[in-house]
């Protein structure tokens, strides 16, 4: 098996000394394919009788074979008592017993790592024994089911994650015990789950899919090979053009000192406390009906640039004046033009919905003298970068207050990419937003900074300050949305991925989406740059009545 799996997988493991451990114990595992009990004793160096479907073994060859690598039949449908006796005495007797609690195949909803609830025969088996538990999380072996991932060096990639051990809770009384057991193992299993998700930046596609899906050939599409060369070749000339734009932004010789007291001054503060933002009267004052207007005040945060320090925001009321929803439009990093956004808003009023064109910090009428537009939003000044985002996130949440004090009641999110990113810090913080939709934005700040091609030159500038990686995690708990949760409502949040996007990737869109449970992924065939993600995003929000 190891010769066989070496030759058609590329398998990654994590944490394999909880599997290796001494004495008898229960591996519990999530079952996604047959291909799962030899995957996994192929990365054991101990041996594990496997409990399989009674069903398998009467199969001539199969039964045998079974039998030889010590499996024991089960039946799903009822409690065997011949089984449970042989798997008691094999763990008494030291030995390894692994067993499947979703009782067969399981994907999505059903599985247990889609939420589903466990069986009770493997707390019971364990308490019965009076053996620990060790939780199994397998990704990626489904996808063996394709005859074309059997090909000379296509390699498809498991991950295989074991957790510790879990205690049978011999001083505590029997259904309590068993219950808690059941409870600590779903919560192990959740936890595999993420660290997977997380450590390997895994797709939808490499998540679990039904046995038949992945049998399915799928036809190649020259089309879709033509726009991924195209949106590769046009992200990868605006990724050129950032760096040329941060190369003329060089840091200074005291920037990891600045940069150490600033998080250690951050690591104090909640979000909530990062991002709380003052009433202000002035801008309660501004707002009035009547046809568009611009509103404009005091930035609550002040920056060594006079005019960054202007807040403003373009407001486009409908018919339905206060009684309509507002939707809060956050733009792209150095967005080219407004236009697009405006006749967006038009677009929304003619919906019912009042509409506000966001002027996010360093963009249009704020910027400095002598700068691009955005220029100094993003570059290896990451404490500028990190006030920026603070700053559009505290003056969106002004404004929200201000309109709610001023009588407006309900409000929406659309943010793309930079605007996304702020979307998303809104989220972590605002409760009562009636729906965030973030296209192609910034969640994942360690990729960001550290791998996006948009930003060599940032990380030449931070290496060459000795600025290390692990000083800038620190200040993550309130940057990076993929590194926390939101506040308000996960179900009201869809995030839209370009299937081709080179610098919000799709795994880290596919990450936080998973993370936050509840919420809803669009997936759309351009990369970063393109106008038919915001297409399709407003239609997916008509659809849901947004």
């Amino acid at each position: 098996m190891k010769l066989l799996f070496g030759y058609s997988s590329r398998i990654y493991v994590v944490d394999c000394e909880h599997i290796n451990r001494a004495g008898g114990f229960l591996l519990a595992s999530n079952h996604i394919s047959h291909f799962d009990p030899p995957i996994i004793s192929s990365v054991a160096r101990r041996k594990i009788d496997w409990m399989a479907m009674a069903e398998f073994f009467p199969i001539p060859g199969l039964g045998h074979f079974l039998k030889a690598v010590d499996a024991f039949p089960a039946a799903r449908d009822r409690a065997d008592r011949k089984t449970i006796r042989s798997a008691i005495e094999r763990l008494k007797d030291g030995r390894i017993v692994g067993v499947f609690p979703e009782g067969g195949i399981r994907d999505g909803a059903r599985s247990l790592l889609g939420g589903a609830p466990l069986r009770p025969g493997a707390s019971t088996l364990a308490h019965m024994a009076g053996v620990p538990i060790v939780p199994c999380v397998i990704l990626g072996s489904d996808r063996l089911y394709a005859k074309r991932n059997w090909l000379p060096l296509r390699r498809t990639p498991v991950w295989i994650a074991f957790g510790q051990a879990i205690s049978h809770f011999p001083e505590l009384e029997k259904s309590v015990a068993r219950a808690r057991i059941e409870q600590e193992l779903a919560d192990g299993f959740q936890r595999l789950y993420a660290e997977l998700r997380r450590k390997f930046q895994l797709t939808r596609d490499d998540l679990p899919h039904p046995p038949r899906e992945r049998m399915r050939s799928q036809p190649k599409n020259p089309r879709r090979r033509l726009h991924r060369a195209a949106a590769n070749a046009v992200d990868f000339a605006m990724c050129v053009s950032m760096n040329l734009v941060q190369s003329r932004h060089r840091l200074n010789g005291r920037s990891a000192e600045e940069m150490d007291r600033y998080v250690v001054e951050c690591e104090k503060l909640t979000p909530h406390e990062y991002y709380a933002a003052p009433k202000d009267v002035g801008l309660i004052a501004a707002i009035q009906n009547g046809n568009r207007f611009s509103l404009t005040w005091r930035s609550p945060i002040e920056t060594e640039f006079p005019r960054n320090n202007v807040a403003r925001a373009d407001f486009f009321p409908c018919g339905r004046g206060k009684a309509a929803p507002t939707v809060f439009m956050l733009h792209a990093l150095m967005s080219a033009t407004h236009i697009g956004y405006w006749r967006w808003a038009a677009r929304f009023n003619e919906l019912g919905w009042n509409a506000c064109f966001v002027h996010l910090p360093y963009h249009y009428s704020r910027v400095p003298p002598g700068h691009w537009n955005g220029e100094l939003a993003i570059t290896a000044d990451l404490i500028r970068n990190a006030e920026g985002l603070r700053q559009g996130v505290i003056e969106v949440r002004q404004l929200i207050g201000a309109l709610r004090d001023h009588g407006y009641g309900e409000f929406g999110i659309l943010g793309t990419s930079y605007g996304g990113w702020i979307g998303a810090l809104l989220a972590m913080v605002e409760r009562d937003l009636r729906f965030v939709a973030l296209m192609c934005p910034i969640v994942n700040v360690e990729h960001a900074i550290w791998q996006n091609p948009g930003t060599a030159f940032m990380r030449r500038e931070l290496r060459r300050a000795k600025i290390a990686p692990e000083l800038v995690a620190r200040h993550f708990h309130l940057s990076s949305p993929l590194h926390n949760e939101p506040a308000c409502d996960p179900a009201r949040v869809l995030f839209v991925s370009g299937d081709f996007d080179l610098i919000a990737r799709p795994a880290d869109i596919d990450a936080i989406q998973q993370k936050w449970r509840g919420s809803e992924l669009l997936r759309v065939p351009q990369g970063h740059f393109g106008y038919r993600v915001m297409r399709e995003t407003v239609t997916r929000l008509k659809e849901r009545g947004f």
